[in-house]
């Protein structure tokens, strides 16, 4: 009876009473020489101890409780109290050896078949992936822990589950999914006045809240928790709060308030030994000191949170540590110590990256909203120290961690398995920074062995030997500048030079013969980075290695001018030479005597940001658009486009179009509605007339059932209709078929486009969702495209007109049987347009495509389509041979 009070004082998290009534129980069931009754008391001691902060008592009164189980050969008591151990040494952050005990116990589980058991167990093992930023592992055990909670219909289970899952949609960035089952959790845990779980869910609707940016939001959900939390007693639940209150005041910029929280928490987590949750608020604090522009203590809170974290295996959180370590020593003018650190930040995220392959397409979500931030800064710092080569491949690898946040589905590849390169000086840096690092570690795990040891039961050697590590940890402060400044790593400095670059000399070769020399026509690869105060320039010629050329331009100044550029195209009344040539002068003008000694003829481009929004082709030199001189072939990413297979030599075609009718739906929170576009349909019987073969498929025949098995037997796929790619929302982005069915952006990766050359999109919209964002929905579309197997994609940036899409298409077919390549057919059909060619516009007359627009484009009247808002929009995106 007293036992049973003392688990319901635990149920309510009436901790300090469930003590003192249990050790009452304990002493009655040892009176009697109840030694099961012994064997379960003890264990819920070490429970109760547990959840008080109090881990070494905890450790050893369940290590007592394991000592009679295994006695009484007790299976059931044996595994659940491992189970405990191993929740000890998780919330110690010691997650190697609480899954060693886990996993111990799950055997035995499964051994007596004990369901709920089980359950629960997959649950704990999950945390344990979780915190070692596994999450595919993760998801996959906590669906089998929740579906075995349903099936018992184990409530208290399901809400722990429920509210684990969703810190992996926080950890994933899925915030809202994460916010969704953190508020079911919470409904379930009120339900079973579980205070504590109570406080769990709150605390983590609040995390939600800050990831989404709602600060004051997660302030209130946070104090709800910690009122909660200072109610129940337990010390290391309310420092978790604690800590997150500093956040939320360190990114309000409240910084006195903000650190006087996190050294409250770091002062418990400290006391009750909660490794993860010490390591996180060292780097807090570093964090703060970093904004306080106070780097030596920066530097030092950041050096004892990475001893913590690498030593328990947290891989999120060490690449946060090394990337706020590099930033530090960029902004003490060390930048060649902070490339070392960025490059180690990112080599980090690639692994991470390539665990979460595993996961389905869906949850293959952007994992930080800041990752692409160390590659930009990494990529920045090395132009700066003209290490170009270098500086390339992170640009390649920022693009494709950019479609990763786009898409939230990117495949890895080998490229971004390996991460980048360290150069031996840099090899040297880390070497030494982790001999340092190990003593920390080292001293650490010494001294958490000896504190395993109550008060109590230590010998006076013990306790000097304590005093004496204390001590030395004191002492090792300040120990990554004496590292940073020390005559060695000044030496090691000293020999980074621009010289001293590690890009893989094959890859380099590779882009110079299979790209670069492949195209017919001299060939330079542009790729352009977006810096807040400076645009760098990074071009690779076929006879030269990478350099750059640097422009002073700043990043708001550039956009402004992107957004005036964009406007001007879409008003084929505008003037937009003006805004044309401001752009040419910062992007390609610097690069005019490069250019020039190339003898270029073609530009590879691979654009940053908001550049994407905007055809390098219609840039103007003065004298003439920028797409007259060269044949411009956009790219997503280098290790993504495949240019050593060439367009097969007749084409194939399979032409849908939406040509008449309506079509509403609704399409994420948005409706839509779209008519058919009439000149559709007199586009593709055009494409029949000028190439026999070709199949139609017009309006209801335009539908998935129809098309999608036919797609593996053409090799151009040519679709008129609508389209809509979306800024920051790429599921609810579509293909709009002609029966109203939509081919979504996820849909594009199921599609078998092995044997096709090209997609063309002659729509009304895609490329953008109504807005300037970061431009990853045109890096997105392409790489999918890339992805099915086709080998290059033609889309437009903005609304297009139907009688100058009509006479470009007409105008791009004919270059192409005329044997051209497609980025060269696609200049010979601009080129058409600017000029007004008699030959191509006569045909497009012949089919009765200008004469009958719905804009009233007459033969007479050709003359206008030489405004790029009708030549324009469209880019190719991937292999242009």
């Amino acid at each position: 009876m007293l036992f049973e009070t003392g688990r319901e004082k635990l149920r309510q998290n009436q901790y300090k009473e469930a003590l003192e009534i249990y050790q009452q129980a304990l002493v009655i069931r040892r009176e009697i020489g109840d030694v099961k009754g012994i064997a379960e008391t003890t264990r819920a001691l070490g429970l109760v101890h547990a959840y008080l902060g109090q881990y070494s008592s905890a450790i050893q009164l369940l290590e007592q409780s394991l000592t009679i189980c295994q006695e009484l050969i007790n299976q059931e008591c044996m595994s659940k109290t491992i189970h405990e151990i191993g929740k000890v040494y998780y919330w110690k952050g010691e997650f190697y050896k609480a899954l060693d005990f886990y996993q111990q116990s799950l055997a035995i589980r499964q051994e007596i078949n004990d369901r709920a058991g089980i359950g629960s167990i997959f649950n704990s093992i999950g945390l344990v992936y979780d915190n070692l930023s596994q999450y595919s592992q993760a998801l996959n055990l906590y669906e089998q822990s929740l579906a075995i909670s349903r099936e018992l219909n184990d409530l208290a289970n399901m809400g722990r589950t429920l509210n684990n899952i969703g810190l992996v949609y926080t950890a994933l960035g899925d915030n809202l999914q994460a916010l969704e089952l953190h508020r079911q959790a919470l409904v379930i845990r009120r339900e079973l006045n579980d205070k504590s779980g109570e406080g769990y869910s709150l605390h983590n609707i609040g995390w939600a809240y800050e990831q989404l940016g709602d600060y004051s939001k997660a302030l209130e959900f946070y104090e709800q928790a910690l009122a909660i939390r200072r109610q129940l007693g337990g010390n290391a639940s309310i420092a978790r709060t604690l800590s997150k209150v500093g956040s939320i005041y360190y990114r309000r910029e409240q910084y006195s308030q903000g650190i006087d929280a996190l050294k409250q928490a770091l002062s418990i987590f400290q006391e009750v030994g909660e490794k993860a949750w010490t390591g996180n608020t060292f780097n807090s604090i570093g964090s703060v000191y970093k904004d306080l522009n106070q780097f030596d203590q920066a530097l030092d809170s950041y050096q004892k949170a990475l001893a913590i974290i690498k030593e328990i295996g947290d891989r999120q959180t060490e690449r946060l540590i090394l990337s706020n370590i590099g930033e530090v020593l960029a902004k003490q003018n060390q930048p060649e110590v902070a490339i070392a650190f960025y490059k180690l930040s990112v080599n980090v995220t690639e692994s991470i990256r390539s665990d979460l392959r595993s996961l389905p397409a869906e949850q293959q979500l952007s994992y930080t909203t800041t990752v692409a931030d160390t590659y930009r800064l990494l990529a920045d710092l090395l132009l700066q120290q003209d290490r170009v080569l270098e500086a390339q491949q992170v640009l390649d690898l920022l693009k494709i961690q950019e479609i990763e946040d786009y898409l939230r589905s990117v495949r890895g590849n080998e490229q971004t398995a390996q991460g980048i390169p360290l150069t031996p000086q840099e090899q040297q840096i880390r070497n030494r920074h982790n001999e340092i690092l190990n003593r920390e570690i080292q001293l650490g795990r010494k001294l958490a062995e000896l504190e395993k040891i109550t008060p109590a039961n230590r010998t006076s050697q013990q306790q000097q030997e304590i005093a004496n590590l204390r001590q030395m940890q004191q002492e090792m402060r300040g120990t990554f500048n004496e590292f940073i400044n020390s005559p060695e790593i000044v030496a090691i400095v000293r020999q980074l030079s621009p010289r001293v670059q590690t890009v893989n000399l094959a890859q380099l070769n590779n882009i110079r013969s299979d790209v670069l020399q492949r195209l017919e026509k001299k060939a330079v690869l542009i790729q352009p980075l977006i810096l807040e105060d400076r645009l760098e320039l990074v071009i690779t010629t076929a006879d030269s290695p990478p350099f750059r050329r640097t422009v002073a331009v700043k990043k708001q100044e550039l956009n402004q001018a992107i957004l005036e550029f964009r406007m001007a195209l879409e008003d084929p009344n505008s003037d937009a030479t003006i805004p044309a040539n401001k752009l040419y002068n910062w992007l390609i003008k610097p690069l005019e005597d490069d250019l020039t000694e190339a003898q270029a003829k073609s530009i590879i481009y691979a654009p940053d940001g908001q550049l994407r929004y905007i055809p390098l082709a219609a840039l103007y030199d003065g004298k003439q658009w920028l797409g007259q001189r060269f044949v411009i072939n956009n790219i997503t990413a280098m290790s993504l486009t495949k240019f050593n297979v060439e367009t097969a030599a007749k084409p194939r075609i399979l032409a849908g179009a939406f040509a008449t009718g309506r079509h509403n739906f609704k399409r994420g929170s948005t409706r839509f509605g779209f008519s058919g576009l009439p000149f559709a349909g007199l586009e593709v019987e055009n494409l029949a007339a000028m190439m026999p073969g070709t199949t139609k498929l017009i309006d209801r025949e335009f539908n998935r059932a129809t098309m999608i098995p036919r797609l593996p037997d053409y090799n151009i796929i040519h679709l008129a209709t609508h389209a809509m790619f979306v800024t920051g929302q790429p599921e609810d982005s579509f293909i709009l078929l002609g029966d109203g069915g939509l081919i979504t952006l996820p849909d594009i990766q199921t599609l078998n486009l092995l044997n096709v050359d090209l997609v063309v999109l002659s729509a009304c919209q895609t490329g953008i969702g109504g807005k300037l964002g970061n431009g990853e929905e045109i890096l997105g579309f392409g790489y999918q495209i890339q992805e099915t197997g086709a080998k290059a994609a033609l889309a437009s940036l903005w609304i297009v007109d139907d009688g100058g899409t009509q006479a470009l298409m007409v105008a791009f077919y004919t270059a192409l049987l005329s044997g051209n390549k497609k980025a060269e057919a696609l200049q010979k059909a601009q080129i058409a347009l600017i000029t007004g060619d008699d030959s191509v516009l006569g045909r497009s007359a012949n089919l009765s495509i200008l004469a009958q627009t719905r804009s009233g484009l007459k033969r007479s009247v050709a003359s206008r389509l030489h405004h790029p808002y009708y030549w324009a929009p469209f880019i190719l995106i991937g292999n242009g041979l």
